[in-house]
């Protein structure tokens, strides 16, 4: 089962309305930070549930977890216990264990971000090669298609990586974004280039777009500005640790503002 082309459809009707030629860019909030503040001392403090509940009344679009096999965070029962209450968009991400995808199946979400990791990375550092795994890419996306669930495909912002994602049926790309951050002090218009043009590419590919890692208050205006028809950001580390100086209701209203 394949979404893309409705969502063609309603791509093009964007792009033809001028009072409003593309859809707002929507704000994730990854809460793996959360999870691993309350796991350094075990009990439930912070409140895993009420934080992520707290954070869509104060403006989140959705709710990211990325679940890794040693629960150094996210924990399987957190996934279950956040899928009943959460009134947003639940966007799990992670790599494509028999283990993962059984739980995502169970569970439903609006979205499911396919990354590419290492069970012992500490975080997500690179992008699928497309072209390589394009085979296991398929099936994956067209066991998680017939449970009715967007997928999204993890991706270096490169072309040709779209091109083989688009290839695999996927609903949407995440572009990931932490070489955009560390090249943006010295130029941003340098930094997004190889951003835009791969965004592009997705565009006439028909493939949605996300993005996410190392955005911040600081480079992400600036980012959407530049790729006005992306669908989502992704945030959390950098949104957790402002949350520690702004309070949490004050900082996803500024990533919001960035996006506005």
């Amino acid at each position: 089962m394949n979404f893309r082309p409705a969502a063609i459809v309603l791509r093009h009707f964007a792009y033809f309305c001028p009072a409003n030629p593309y859809p707002m860019t929507r704000l994730s909030v990854n809460i793996n930070k959360i999870a691993t503040l309350r796991n350094s001392r075990g009990g439930d403090n912070p409140d895993l549930l009420k934080a992520a509940l707290d954070i869509e009344r104060f403006g989140a679009q959705g709710i990211t977890v990325h679940p890794r096999p040693d629960e150094r965070h996210i924990r399987r029962v957190d996934v279950l216990a956040l899928a009943p209450i959460l009134s947003t968009e639940f966007n799990i991400e992670g790599f494509p264990s028999e283990d993962f995808c059984r739980l995502v199946e169970q569970v439903k979400p609006a979205q499911v971000t396919l990354v590419p990791d290492d069970p012992t990375q500490l975080t997500s550092n690179h992008g699928w090669d497309t072209k390589t795994n394009l085979s296991q890419l398929s099936e994956v996306v067209a066991r998680f298609h017939a449970s009715g669930i967007r997928t999204s495909i993890f991706i270096d912002a490169l072309p040709e990586m779209a091109d083989y994602a688009a290839r695999t049926g996927t609903d949407r790309v995440e572009l990931y974004t932490e070489p955009y951050a560390t090249a943006y002090s010295a130029s941003p218009e340098e930094a997004v280039k190889p951003f835009v043009l791969t965004a592009q590419a997705c565009r006439e590919l028909g493939l949605g777009l996300n993005a996410g890692h190392d955005l911040s208050l600081e480079n992400l205006a600036y980012f959407a500005s530049r790729i006005p028809f992306l669908d989502e950001v992704s945030i959390g580390h950098a949104l957790i640790c402002d949350a520690l100086y702004l309070g949490l209701q004050e900082t996803v209203r500024r990533y919001r503002a960035c996006l506005d």
